[in-house]
Order: structure tokens, then C-alpha cells, then sequence
């Protein structure tokens, strides 16, 4: 009899937790939405598998010793992963509508309006009974608004670990709703006919220029913001590696199989901190929300951003690319040419709308340099 009481305590049926089963359905949400629905399902797939792993009852998975304690511990906590994910990002990354047009950093800097309104907003919510962020907590969760998971990662597991979960999931569940958030924003924003207007193609880009940018852009964060360095300088050598062309095996394998790797162990590592006593709060729900609004502000400020250039300019642009300033690369700019297309068949603005959306990946980077120097 007592073989028979120890070995039904030795069951998941005998542990399990309401809150448990809980944050495991939380995990098959994200499993749903990254299989049946398709969004994000590099970065979704594992860490909705990783929260169901974090939860059995007595598997001890991210206890001492656990595969994703020791996953955690050495890519996240340490802030690796993201830092490999973005030197595959900048091996992926083509600098070349920015550097045919700069003066679309000034939409990549428009769209990061939305991290420092969240900033006041996570500092305002201190006022309503229940919550309490500190500046550090509040600078992890504003970067949501740059859309760029990698960063958002890297920032909060420097300044909140202990939100890392629920910004990590709030910052990729919004990149993967980009399609389904910025159209009504973008036309609500907009006349027809400024969605109509038509801009002029781009000039040829040389191969030099390529090879120089990305050793220019290093060099003004070591002057001016050193503290972005690790996300830039990183960003910076994966596409320094795409365009110099005497390194073709590195280029290859930081897009494909070395981004791939990490992409599968940082999930899990963020899926690891998806636990009922971390998840479940009233805290999750504000980050939620604040992720929510973040993201609309971004996108609203880089089309207003971009209405406010078009009238400046005497070439045309159309106000939607600005709405491509946030980090979600290429996603932002594809959505900018479906909502363009939609209005004029004839009108392809894919590419003027990378040169804002490659802009913003280095923004939302110079962004976390600056609340990390400041708070960090």
C-alpha cells in the first residue's frame, strides 16, 4: 500500500497545479497560433513547447541541473543568444535601400517613439493599485515598441529577468499580429491619396559603399553610444560578412545554421520562464497591455513622421513607409506594400519601405543603448 502512495505521488496527476495547467494552455495557445496560424513560428514554436516543458510537475526542467536551467543560464542570462540572433540578422539584412535613401533613418527613429512613451506609461501604471514597476522594470518592458524580439530579450534579461517571459512573449505575439495591427492604423492615418503616391526608384547602391556602412555605423555608436555596441557592433559584423564577399562559409552559416540553432535554444530559454509563479501575475497583463499600445504608438509616429517629410520634401514619399520603422524585418515593409498595392495596383513599395524597417532595427538597438546606460 505505501509502494502504491508513493508511486501515485510520483505522478503528474498527483502534483499538478491549477496554475500549471494554466501556463501549459498558455503554451499550446502559442503552439496553435505558430502551426495553425503561421505567426512567428521559429521563435513561438519553441517557446510554447519550452512553457509546457517548464510546467510538468517534478520533471524539474529548469531547477538546478535542469536542461533549461543550464539553457537559460548560459544564453540568455548571459545575453548571448540575442547577440548571435542579430549578427545572423545583420548576415541576412541588405543596407542597401537605406544607403540609397538616409534620409529614411529619420523614419527608423520616428517609429521608437512608441519605447519611450510605453517608458511613462509602465511608470504611470505605478498609480493603479497593484502594480509596481520599477525604472528598471519600466525601461525592459518599453522596448516592446520596437518590435524587435532580440533586443527586447537582451534588454530585460539585463534589467528584469524576472520579466523576461512575459515581455519576451508580449514583444513576439505582437511582431507576429504586425499583418492584423498597422493596416487600420496605417489608413486611419492616411488619405487615399497619399497612399497613391508614387516614389521615385532608387539608385544603384556599389558594393563599397556596402562594405563601408556598416564599419560607419559601428564606429558612431563606439563614439556617441557605446553602450549599444553589443547588439550594433554584432549586427554590424553579420552584414559586414554578407557584403565583403571573402567570407561566403561565415555568411552562410550565421543565416542559416548558426542562427537556426540559437533560435531553437532561445526559445526554449525564454519558454523556461513562462512558470505559474512568474506568468500568472497582475503585472503580465500590464505588460500585455503597455506591449499593445507600444506598438500602435510606433507605428502611428513613423507614418506621422513620414506625412510630416513628404510635405518638407520635394520628392514624393508616401506616409505609409513610415510605418515600416519598427524592427519587424521584412514583415512591416511586406505588410507596407500589401496596404500600398491595395490602393494602386501599379504602386510597389516594398523596397523604399526596407529602408525605414532596416533603420528601425538599428534604432530600436540605439534605443536599448540609451535606457541601458541610463538605468542599467
Amino acid at each position: 500500500m505505501e509502494g502504491l502512495m508513493l508511486l501515485w505521488q510520483s505522478t503528474g496527476l498527483a502534483n499538478f497545479e491549477v496554475n500549471q495547467l494554466a501556463m501549459m494552455a498558455v503554451g499550446g495557445l502559442l503552439l496553435y497560433l505558430a502551426i495553425a496560424k503561421k505567426f512567428e513560428p521559429l521563435l513561438l514554436l519553441p517557446i510554447g513547447f519550452g512553457a509546457i516543458l517548464t510546467n510538468i510537475p517534478l520533471a524539474g526542467f529548469t531547477e538546478a541541473g535542469g536542461m533549461l536551467h543550464y539553457i537559460y543560464d548560459a544564453g540568455i542570462a548571459t545575453g548571448i543568444f540575442p547577440l548571435i540572433i542579430f549578427m545572423g540578422v545583420g548576415a541576412l539584412t541588405d543596407f542597401g535601400a537605406l544607403i540609397a535613401n538616409p534620409k529614411m533613418l529619420i523614419l527608423g527613429a520616428a517609429a521608437q517613439f512608441g519605447i519611450f512613451a510605453t517608458l511613462f506609461g509602465a511608470i504611470a501604471l505605478n498609480f493603479v493599485p497593484g502594480f509596481e514597476f520599477s525604472m528598471k522594470d519600466a525601461s525592459a518592458i518599453a522596448i516592446i515598441g520596437g518590435a524587435d524580439g532580440p533586443t527586447a530579450i537582451f534588454l530585460a534579461s539585463k534589467l528584469a529577468p524576472e520579466l523576461l517571459g512575459a515581455i519576451a512573449v508580449a514583444a513576439y505575439s505582437y511582431m507576429a499580429l504586425v499583418p492584423l495591427i498597422q493596416p487600420p492604423i496605417m489608413r486611419a492615418l492616411t488619405t487615399e491619396a497619399e497612399r497613391n503616391i508614387e516614389m521615385e526608384q532608387l539608385r544603384h547602391v556599389s558594393k563599397t559603399e556596402k562594405i563601408i556602412f556598416p564599419l560607419m555605423v559601428l564606429t558612431l555608436t563606439i563614439l556617441f553610444l557605446p553602450a549599444s555596441t553589443p547588439l550594433v557592433g554584432m549586427f554590424c559584423l553579420g552584414n559586414l560578412m554578407r557584403e565583403s564577399g571573402v567570407v561566403d562559409r561565415l555568411s552562410q552559416t550565421a543565416q542559416n545554421e548558426l542562427i537556426n540553432i540559437v533560435t531553437i535554444f532561445l526559445g526554449l530559454g525564454v519558454g523556461s520562464k513562462l512558470s505559474a509563479d512568474e506568468f500568472l501575475t497582475l503585472k503580465t497583463l500590464g505588460i500585455l497591455g503597455l506591449g499593445a499600445i507600444a506598438f500602435s504608438i510606433g507605428t502611428a509616429s513613423g507614418v506621422l513622421m513620414a506625412k510630416l517629410m513628404g510635405r518638407l520634401s520635394k520628392d514624393p514619399i508616401n506616409p505609409l513607409i513610415g510605418a515600416a520603422g519598427v524592427s519587424a524585418v521584412p514583415m512591416a515593409a511586406r505588410v507596407v506594400n500589401k496596404v500600398g498595392l491595395a490602393s494602386n495596383p501599379h504602386n510597389f513599395l516594398l523596397m523604399h519601405a526596407m529602408g525605414p524597417n532596416v533603420a528601425g532595427v538599428l534604432g530600436s538597438a540605439v534605443a536599448a543603448g540609451i535606457l541601458l546606460a541610463l538605468v542599467g
